[in-house]
């Protein structure tokens, strides 16, 4: 019934099109999709498109056309430079999905000569499947750089390149000053190189056969260039991109403006609802008093957004990111990240077939309690993945893992770096390419059985015994394995987890030149103190010349019960409230040396509500701090002999919590 209600909502859209286009070819593409859609209302059925031929129409497509260029071109440029170039590819693929085509009868007056049969059948083509599905969530949509090849691209290709360099001339002073350079010195060069391939005929990036002549067979689980423009750096082709179209009914979908060169689309696996915004400077935070100028933050960014003003952090540094070696080598080409599988569709690739036999020697050696046979058989079976790490050519380490997309979890089995490669953050790198790869795939959960040398390593990568995913969407789903742990990781789709320590690292130098440019602004230098030299003891802090300027306060202080009895009976009442507490029963008693063996070598000093108490009865509680002190040393010892995970753990953190808000209440400290 859904289903057919969002029929009709397009059936509605299709009607006022077709009563407000004024071209009559694309009137009569609406009108036959409108009776389409209409039909299978009555038939309570699904729309289903009746045409000759099906998508793709063309073969090799216009994605694979501009990442055979890339590689026929670009393969021998260093690793950096042919990044940009890869940058400039997805920009140029990404603006052909959402590129307005010019209708057949606008084409006539622009090029009066040329035959438009051919033209007008991709045209409607295109209406059909790419540009039409992105506000009639009935009809299944494709990307255009997938469907169509190099005939689309020929008739559109002289006409974009330009608008889209006219475009970027006159929004150029608009651009961030990082995509300036990118944008108006490299984009047109790049369109120049590819112009010359698209009208050549001789050309060899249009053959089907051009990676299999040139690196003896194409992997297939991966392309270098994926359409849409994502800020993370993976290798993995991305899931389709669909942006909301506007939300203004007079306007026609061929009538859309096109997308600016800094325009990005949301990268999701579903359209956008109508109530969500377009752009995404519409989407930013409302300011809120005390934040920094944007001037200000902009004017400190203009200072380090060329990483060599950036202080490189040693990587045997206690503040170097566990991955940063492993990104640098991934950088520089000495490594790689591929998601391989074996296949019983496709012809077997020899290169994948010797990285998942590499795989298994890594997962066999390095986890010896695992069955060989084991290993293997979920290694080669076709519903699983793994991320493989290679360098020089050959398989260092790997994930194997398994999706359930319908239970929206995916199960990590083995998960394993060969030896000789641990301690360079290699492992905590593939975690974090494993993490981008299940965000493109909108799978935002990981689960996997833990044994007790894996637990250090995945609490590393965020993962916790705290499961997210409903018990019920993983059992009988998921393999049990015995004296293992149950751990899970949440996945936020906001985070680019490759590249979150670099983040981190320019962020926190944002924050020491902010702080540098408070500094400078307030410093100055006061004399010395010389009340010492006259026999003066200690002053008070606030007296010393500057120090409120600095922004520091006074420390709150509580109140002080100098009359005995009314402190006793105060630590008396909240004693008795701690003792009562639901949470309390592990602090009851003093610690038994059978219950926990090794217990006093660890517990220097121990405390328990017990000893406290016989304590306050002898009077020894003469001040508030002394009360305090030795409840703080019964949560103390508690989380330094037990593990987060603990009972014990939880119990003294939720019973801290309960005590400070008693002394808090009491007014032993200010609230």
């Amino acid at each position: 019934m859904n289903r057919l209600l969002g029929v009709v909502l397009d059936v509605e859209y299709l009607y006022t099109c077709v009563h407000k286009e004024e071209d009559a070819d694309t009137k009569q593409v609406y009108f036959s999709l409108f009776k389409l859609l209409r039909k299978s209302i009555l038939q309570m059925g699904k729309p289903m498109l009746e045409a000759q031929e099906s998508p793709p129409f063309e073969k090799p497509s216009i994605e694979q056309g501009v990442n055979n260029f890339v590689q026929y071109k670009f393969s021998h440029l260093p690793s950096k430079e042919r990044q940009t170039i890869m940058e400039l590819a997805k920009m140029f693929l990404n603006q052909i999905n959402y590129w307005q085509l010019e209708t057949p009868s606008q084409r006539r007056q622009r090029v009066p000569n040329e035959e438009t049969a051919g033209y007008k059948v991709n045209y409607t083509r295109w209406l059909c499947y790419c540009n039409v599905p992105q506000f009639c969530d009935s009809l299944p949509r494709y990307e255009t750089t997938q469907i169509f090849g190099r005939t689309l691209l020929r008739s559109v290709f002289t006409i974009m390149r330009k608008q889209l360099l006219e475009q970027a001339r006159q929004e150029k002073d608009k651009l961030p000053p990082e995509k300036r350079t990118l944008i108006l010195t490299h984009f047109p060069k790049f369109l120049s190189m590819l112009e010359e391939e698209v009208y050549s005929h001789s050309s060899p990036i249009w053959s089907l056969e051009f990676l299999a002549g040139t690196t003896g067979g194409q992997i297939p689980v991966q392309t270098v260039i994926s359409a849409p423009p994502v800020t993370r750096s993976l290798y993995y082709s991305a899931s389709p991109v669909s942006v909301e179209p506007s939300t203004c009914g007079s306007v026609s979908p061929a009538r859309k403006p096109n997308p600016t060169l800094e325009s990005n689309p949301v990268v999701v696996g579903e359209k956008r609802k109508a109530s969500e915004p377009l752009h995404h400077e519409e989407n930013k935070r409302p300011r809120v008093m005390g934040d920094i100028p944007m001037d200000l933050i902009n004017e400190v960014m203009a200072t380090i957004t060329d990483p060599a003003t950036i202080p490189e952090t040693s990587l045997l540094s206690a503040h170097s990111a566990r991955d940063e070696a492993a990104r640098l080598e991934e950088r520089r080409g000495v490594i790689e990240f591929h998601v391989i599988g074996n296949s019983l569709n496709q012809k077997p690739n020899k290169r994948i077939l010797m990285w998942l036999v590499g795989l298994q020697n890594v997962f066999s050696h390095q986890l010896p309690r695992m069955p060989k046979e084991y290993i293997t058989r979920l290694v080669f079976d076709p519903k699983h993945k793994t991320l493989s790490l290679i360098k020089d050519g050959r398989v260092i380490g790997g994930i194997c893992f398994r999706m359930f997309p319908s239970q929206g979890f995916t199960e990590i089995v083995f998960c394993a770096v060969t030896s000789n490669e641990q301690v360079k953050g290699y492992g905590t790198h593939l975690m974090n390419h494993l993490k981008e790869y299940h965000i493109k795939h909108e799978i935002l959960n990981f689960l996997t059985y833990a044994d007790e040398y894996a637990i250090g390593y995945f609490k590393k990568q965020g993962f916790s015994k705290d499961i997210k995913v409903p018990k019920s969407k993983y059992v009988g789903y998921i393999k049990d394995y015995e004296g293992a742990t149950l751990m899970g990781c949440e996945l936020n789709p906001s985070i680019p987890y490759t590249e979150f320590s670099v983040i981190i690292k320019k962020q926190k130098e944002i924050i020491k030149k902010l702080i540098e440019r408070k500094q400078a602004q307030i410093r100055k230098v006061y004399p010395g103190l010389s009340c010492f030299k006259d026999g003066v003891r200690q002053i008070p802090i606030e007296s010393i010349p500057g120090i409120r300027e600095t922004g520091w306060k006074p420390a709150g202080k509580g109140k002080e019960l100098k009359d005995p009895e009314q402190l006793y009976t105060t630590l008396k009442s909240i004693l008795q409230h701690v003792k009562s507490h639901q949470n309390a029963w592990p602090f009851m008693e003093p610690v038994k040396k059978t219950e926990a063996p090794g217990y006093y070598q660890v517990i220097r000093f121990p405390m328990d509500l017990k000893t406290m108490s016989e304590r306050l009865k002898s009077r020894y509680y003469t001040t508030r701090k002394l009360f305090m002190a030795d409840m703080q040393r019964i949560f103390t010892n508690c989380r330094e002999y037990n593990p987060p995970e603990s009972e014990y753990y939880k119990c003294a953190n939720l019973l801290e919590k309960f005590f400070y808000g008693k002394i808090k209440e009491a007014g032993l400290i200010e609230k």
